[in-house]
């Protein structure tokens, strides 16, 4: 076996390995044993890490076909059934696919497509003597990367169990009541940060509609694709915060523009970003993202966070 072929099996054996390891430290059910990498590298990063290790891991595995040629050649085609194709034209094709691939997969990550909105220098980092943490204390771990929402075209819809649909446009939501609180998010990744966040009551937001008797549940949606719920007393029972502040400046990008729900007393999933629906249910058993793929539908941060 000639050097080069050597370093093709030895690269495609260790970007397989990082594929692998990658993959299973982001599997849900088994980041409880493997939490211990999040105090050394985002989850956003991990994601990085192992999509560009799965486009090198196709390429050596190309570039692996290339070499093996012949042999494959004699293998499935043989010598005499069709005109073998020349070498040019072979590589032209790997190209293509390659090309094609990486561009498909750069086009759908957001982190090529806009830069991120530099916070204010105005953070607040002390609330009536107690100590703040910083926007920059969280880690990127959403499912699709941070969202990118225009402002202008935002439209909040409220449908489900109600009398009649309602939808909000960025403004219409910022003229209800707006309330001020210290909450800490606990993430099951086992991190916590203490937040002043500001916003709207999510029953301001309900309260004028008539809501049918059969809606037991309240179900969050966001522009990424991620959803969560509650059952309806844990919002007309609580001072539960829509925000779209974090200690005195509007949400950046990253942490949920335009609003993020302060679930208080939750663990970190149930926090959802970038809400664009709410929905009023009878489903007492909707899951949402995360809850379908095994942690706790109640969410309390007193209780186990995965589902028994």
């Amino acid at each position: 076996m000639n050097i080069t072929k050597r370093f093709v099996i030895i690269s495609m054996l260790l970007s397989f390995l990082i594929v692998a390891l990658t993959g299973i430290i982001r599997f849900p059910e088994t980041q409880k044993y493997s939490l211990f990498v999040y105090n050394y590298i985002s989850a956003s990063m991990l994601s990085l890490i192992h999509d560009w290790s799965g486009i090198i891991l196709l390429f050596l595995i190309l570039v692996h076909l290339v070499l093996k040629r012949e042999g494959l050649i004699q293998a499935f085609i043989g010598n005499n059934r069709i005109p073998r194709i020349t070498l040019r034209t072979f590589y032209i094709i790997i190209g293509i696919f390659i090309i094609l691939n990486v561009a498909l997969y750069t086009s759908n990550n957001s982190f090529l497509k806009k830069n991120p909105v530099r916070l204010s220098s105005v953070e607040i980092k002390e609330y009536k003597g107690e100590k703040l943490g910083s926007v920059s204390d969280f880690r990127e771990n959403s499912i699709k990367g941070p969202q990118y929402i225009d402002k202008n075209a935002y439209n909040l819809k409220i449908n489900g169990l109600v009398d009649r649909e309602k939808s909000y446009r960025y403004e219409d939501v910022l003229k209800f009541p707006k309330y001020q609180k210290v909450v800490k998010i606990n993430c099951v990744e086992g991190w916590s940060v203490n937040i002043l966040w500001e916003g709207i009551l999510v029953k301001d937001l309900i309260k004028d509609l008539i809501i049918r008797p059969e809606a037991k549940t309240i179900i969050f949606y966001a522009s990424d694709g991620y959803s969560t719920s509650f059952p309806i007393e844990y919002i007309l029972d609580n001072n539960i915060i829509m925000a779209h502040k974090i200690n005195g400046v509007v949400l950046p990008p990253e942490r949920g523009f335009p609003f993020q729900l302060v679930a208080e007393q939750k663990w970190g999933y149930k926090w959802i970003k970038w809400i664009t629906k709410i929905e009023l249910s009878s489903d007492t058993n909707y899951k949402g993202f995360w809850e379908s793929r095994g942690y706790n539908n109640n969410g309390d941060v007193n209780n186990s966070k995965y589902s028994q």
